[in-house]
């Protein structure tokens, strides 16, 4: 009877862990997000923009926005956006797959950020954790601080900054 206590309580101990593990896998693309993405988000799939209707895909560095009835993705912003500044336009992070397929609840949902112009961005952040982003000006000491004597054994001094 003690031995089968014993294996029970293993068993449940295992199971535990397990769950316990796959609660902390956090995923985390900081140093995917580009210096005009907003500040306090270790982890953005689009950046919903209000002022002009488009998003961004993070993962894919592409905007996608309104082309006729359909949706166009491409790595900059068509010329009708030429004025836009993404430094001050406000953003909207939005994680969920096709975001465009929601656009009619995003335009209503968002509508009073449209011509907000403080929001802080990355490259404007102090916060070391936004160096993993190329468009912040610490990246390229960043960089060179991963490769250093003192990194640990995956070379960022047991950081957890942009994907793995």
């Amino acid at each position: 009877m003690k031995k089968v206590m014993i294996a029970l309580l293993l068993l449940g101990a295992t199971a535990m862990s397990k769950e316990a593990t796959a609660q902390i896998n956090v995923s985390i693309n900081i140093g995917s997000q580009p210096g005009w993405g907003p500040t306090g988000y270790n982890h953005a799939d689009y950046y919903y923009l209000p002022d002009i209707n488009c998003y961004y895909d993070v993962g894919r560095s592409q905007f996608i926005y309104p082309n006729g009835s359909s949706w166009a993705y491409a790595q900059s912003l068509p010329g009708r956006y030429r004025n836009v500044n993404l430094y001050n336009t406000y953003k909207v992070v939005v994680n969920r797959p096709d975001p465009y397929r929601y656009n009619r609840d995003d335009i209503s949902r968002y509508a009073r950020y449209k011509g907000v112009h403080n929001q802080p961005v990355i490259r404007d952040s102090r916060d070391s954790r936004y160096y993993a982003s190329k468009g912040h000006p610490m990246h390229s000491q960043w960089e060179k601080n991963r490769g250093g004597v003192d990194a640990g054994p995956r070379g960022d001094r047991g950081r957890h900054y942009g994907r793995r």
